[in-house]
Parts: C-alpha cells; structure tokens; sequence
C-alpha cells in the first residue's frame, strides 16, 4: 500500500484531581479555548472541548504518531502549566493522574459533539463518577474500584 490513510477519533475524559470545582463558569471557556490550542500545537485537531467544574471532555481527531497516553500528557500538562501561571488564585490546581480515552467512529461524531456540548445540562441528572464508570462499562473496560478515583 503507497499511503496511509487513518480516521482517528479519540473522547478523553479527565478530571480535576480529587474532583475538586477548580473550572469555574467564569473561566471555563477560556480553559476550553486554550485546550484546543494544546491540541492543534501537538497535531491533534481539537473537535469539541468541554466539561464542567471538576472534569473534562475533549473529543480529538489525532495522527496514528501520537499514543493516547501522550495526548492526555500534553493536554494535562500544558494546560496545568498555563492555569497556574494564568490564574494564580488556583495555585491548588490539578489534573487527576489517569485518564480515560475511547475511540469514537465517524459516524459518532456528532453525537459526541452534542454530549460535550450538554455537559451542564447532563451533570444536573448524572455525577462524574458515575458518568465515568458509565463510559467504561459501556466499553466493556475492566476496572478496580480502588483505584479508580486517585
């Protein structure tokens, strides 16, 4: 085969660590913007970020070089690093230490668009936790309890 042709798609779910309500209304969009553009500096292209005060949503479209571990790196990382230096008053701030990463199908996509977009909305029905356990029961994603939420 003279090419490669791939259709990458990646929903990677994170959340603040110990969930704690760090992404306030007021910054929100600016942490989803920035996020975006963590992805584009890294070769993703950022398809839809979104969340709430304590997680995060990030659907991507990724070249097959990058390894879903150094996507959730870069994204974390980076924008770790820029919230504490863009807002010193969240000095506290993390990101948990693990991460969830799903593959979405193109024809998936939109409907994965619209559930990033709903997150308030959905969280006013539906925890963190238990939207998380949630996509990894779905995925058929064996997991321990113990160390789900460190």
């Amino acid at each position: 085969m003279a090419n490669t042709y791939t259709s990458l798609y990646y929903h990677i779910v994170f959340s603040t660590k110990n969930r704690v309500a760090w992404i306030t209304p007021e910054i929100e969009n600016r942490v989803w913007q920035y996020i975006g553009g963590i992805a584009r500096h890294h070769r993703m292209t950022a398809i839809q970020i979104g969340g709430v005060e304590d997680h995060i949503h990030a659907l991507v479209l990724a070249p097959p070089i990058l390894a879903p571990s150094q996507m959730a790196q870069y994204l974390k990382g980076d924008s770790s690093k820029w919230i504490h230096e863009e807002f010193p008053e969240l000095r506290g701030f993390a990101w948990q230490e693990g991460y969830g990463a799903f593959t979405v199908s193109k024809a998936n996509v939109e409907g994965a668009v619209r559930y990033i977009q709903n997150q308030r909305e959905h969280h006013q029905t539906q925890t963190f936790q238990e939207e998380y356990v949630e996509f990894l029961q779905r995925q058929g994603i064996e997991y321990d309890e113990r160390y789900l939420w460190g």
